[in-house]
């Protein structure tokens, strides 16, 4: 893993280290928000699914919409790491964290795109 760590000798830690502290900091920042985001939306689904274990005839339905609304947690949870991976890799400008932010952010875009198939096939179906 040692090719995929900041190298800390580049020209901004030469020269600005200040801001790139603050910029670390930021990006620890929100890496946290986006943890938040997928921990509320977590929380959230686990209350709707108890909900709609008492829904009754609805069951399906609500659970479908539980469904829905996590994945748009998580979708905007993926969108915040990207942030912080664009940040990180700006801040090393090493080859290797450049090759790993590429193939990091082209997992999360497949992820991102079969779950909002999947949140617009859950829709589509509950609107029939």
């Amino acid at each position: 893993m040692e090719l995929l760590e900041p190298t800390g000798d580049g020209f901004l830690h030469a020269q600005l280290p200040e801001l790139v502290s603050v910029l670390e900091w930021v990006a620890a920042g929100i890496d946290l928000l986006a943890i938040g985001v997928l921990l509320i939306g977590a929380v959230r689904f686990v209350v709707d699914l108890f909900q709609a274990e008492r829904a009754g005839a609805d069951r399906l339905h609500q659970l479908e919409l539980a469904r829905v609304e996590l994945g748009r947690y998580i979708l905007a949870g993926l969108e915040l790491f990207i942030v912080t991976d664009i940040i990180k890799t700006a801040l090393s400008l090493a080859m290797a964290d450049l090759i790993f932010l590429g193939l990091l952010v082209g997992i999360r875009a497949v992820t991102s795109y079969f779950l909002t198939q999947e949140i617009r096939e859950i829709r589509e179906k509950g609107d029939k």
